[in-house]
């Protein structure tokens, strides 16, 4: 068995991924994250703070310390949009290189959308739909349009759950106010960018839509095949809203299947998502557990195969 160990650095948390490959077959043995928040305070400044350097340098050594007991064969860093935004990016991927000797690749948007889209048509059967996969992170959202294993269009918006957080919802709990402010700025930037394109099948991947069917769930413990392949409907998604909306942070961290440290994010993100619905007149969505990390191991398997 041949194993990897996969570390995805995004805007809002590092997602680390161990698994193997044997007989055309993946293997998980680690699939955990930590809320790390590389992006914190990113859009104010365009840099990423020496605080956030840190936190995430001291993260990705403890994952490196449990990626021990598997002795993997190759070690996959990638970077998302925080590193592709932030004009110290380069003094980050550097520090990382000289205290833990990894390298990280900066994924474009349209290389981030196409490891997504294949992660997801992997595990789910959706035969030959027409299908809209969006990933919403910290500090942007991928879109790929596609059927079956083709890709139609792929693009990447920089709208994320953090820099709107930053920007509009200062009061605890939120306003009515600087909520109607964030929606509507969500939804004339989504309205602008998006193609009109009719599809049959939406499908969310990514933290924040996972936290979101863990709360509908009432997930004590995060369970990703009870997630796989499920549902979420408008009405549960402005249900969760709302409900975000009327609680405090610290209220919110006690919601049952949502990770405390998501807490201040998630009203955001759910506001993207609703308006994703919104924008292409559906009532619902599924969900999939599986994203980015999933689609580096999936390709890594058909390089395999093919050697």
């Amino acid at each position: 068995m041949k194993t990897y160990t996969i570390l995805d650095i995004g805007t809002n948390s590092i997602k680390f991924f161990v698994a193997g490959i044997e007989n055309q077959h993946i293997k998980v043995f680690e699939d955990i994250n930590n809320i790390s928040r590389l992006g914190e305070g990113l859009y104010k400044t365009g840099k990423i703070s020496e605080e956030a350097i840190q936190r995430n340098i001291v993260a990705l050594k403890e994952f490196l310390e449990i990626a021990k007991k598997y002795k993997s064969d190759q070690v996959i860093t990638v970077g998302t949009m925080g590193l592709r935004t932030a004009k110290n990016a380069q003094e980050f991927i550097t520090k990382v290189k000289e205290e833990l000797g990894l390298k990280i690749k900066v994924l474009s948007g349209e290389d981030e959308a196409r490891f997504s889209y294949f992660a997801t048509i992997s595990t789910l059967s959706i035969n030959d739909k027409d299908i809209l996969v969006f990933d919403t992170g910290g500090g942007s959202t991928e879109f790929i349009y596609g059927k079956g294993d083709m890709i139609k269009e792929r693009f990447s918006l920089n709208i994320g759950a953090v820099q709107p957080t930053e920007e509009y919802l200062k009061s605890d709990p939120v306003t009515v106010e600087e909520w109607e402010e964030l929606n509507t700025t969500i939804s004339e930037f989504l309205e602008k960018n998006f193609p009109d394109r009719k599809v049959d099948q939406i499908v969310g991947i990514g933290g924040t839509v996972t936290s979101m069917g863990a709360i509908k769930h009432e997930m004590k413990k995060y369970d990703a095949e009870t997630i796989q392949g499920s549902e979420l409907t408008l009405d549960d998604v402005q249900h969760q809203i709302k409900m975000f909306r009327e609680k405090t942070i610290q209220q919110r961290k006690e919601i049952v299947g949502l990770q405390p440290k998501r807490a201040d994010v998630i009203l955001a993100g759910a506001t993207i998502v609703m308006n994703i619905l919104l924008l292409n007149n559906k009532d619902r969505f599924i969900l999939s557990d599986r994203g980015l990390r999933h689609g580096i191991i999936f390709h890594e398997l058909l390089s395999f195969e093919k050697k």
